[in-house]
């Protein structure tokens, strides 16, 4: 039986892991997958996407500058899909409908709650950034049923149209929004979901929303600490974590979209750790 293929779209696309994560899951799995990287042109990403399929291709993820694209070039959407504005993996249905689909958040969660034991039920939770990144991983915060949930950024009314947006998935939890320097209280988990950090650019928070019980996850990820953890150890944070393990959950989470099996994570994220 030939392979099926699937792939990754950004622009660049050089330095992405998803090409080895997913040969790792197609080995673990025994799924007959082949699984590239395209660089799509910044003005034709609708068109690699239709050629890709056209092409026989069977899936793709989607990472930046076309979260937001390949949410609007969509036939139809998943509910968190539709609900994040943004997606990260597009498939064809039975139909040939192209749907969109978001496991982002999805992934985010499952790192927390099952790779570091992170309690979300009742925690003061602490979100950075309001641009797709964050708007995508809103849902399944909300859905853990955290005591309150406050996103900050450097433009408040962008950060207050996402609370207000995501207010009837709030339940009991408090959804509120302020700027960076605001909130000068401990929280039991801050997210970084800014990418400013890389470049050094850090967001003004006062340091008391750190103690030593603050966990502090960046959803970025590099090859050693990134300034934000960085920041948050100097800080008093002892419990950091970037995001490579949520990439490899969203990645598991595709694949189960794609072909109906979840592959195994933990033994991928030690891989990538370490390789």
């Amino acid at each position: 039986m030939s392979n099926e293929l699937y792939a990754v779209v950004g622009h660049p696309i050089n330095h992405s892991k998803s090409p080895k994560i997913h040969s790792q899951f197609a080995q673990q799995t025994g799924e007959p997958i082949e699984y590239t990287a395209i660089q799509a042109p910044l003005d034709g990403f609708a068109v690699t996407v239709r050629q890709f399929f056209e092409g026989g291709g069977k899936g793709l993820n989607v990472t930046v500058p076309f979260k937001e694209q390949a949410w609007e070039l969509a036939d139809c959407r998943t509910a968190r899909a539709e609900k994040a504005g943004a997606a990260n993996t597009l498939y064809q249905n039975n139909e040939s409908k192209l749907v969109a689909d978001n496991t982002d958040g999805h992934g985010l969660a499952r790192d927390l709650l099952s790779n570091h034991g992170v309690r979300l039920k009742g925690a003061r939770i602490l979100v950075l950034g309001s641009g797709g990144a964050v708007r995508g991983i809103l849902s399944p915060m909300l859905e853990q049923h955290p005591a309150s949930l406050t996103i900050a950024n450097r433009t408040v009314a962008k950060a207050e149209a996402l609370a207000t947006l995501f207010a009837d998935e709030a339940g009991t939890a408090t959804l509120s929004a302020c700027g960076f320097e605001e909130p000068d209280q401990p929280f039991d988990l801050i997210i970084n979901g800014t990418s400013a950090s890389l470049q050094g650019d850090l967001p003004p928070l006062c340091a008391n929303v750190i103690t030593a019980d603050t966990v502090v996850y960046d959803m970025m990820y590099a090859s050693h600490t990134t300034p934000f953890n960085q920041w948050a150890l100097d800080n008093g944070a002892i419990h950091v974590f970037d995001g490579l393990g949520m990439l490899i959950e969203q990645a598991a989470e595709s694949f189960q979209v794609w072909r109906g099996v979840r592959p195994e994570t933990v033994t991928v994220i030690d891989a990538m750790r370490n390789g």
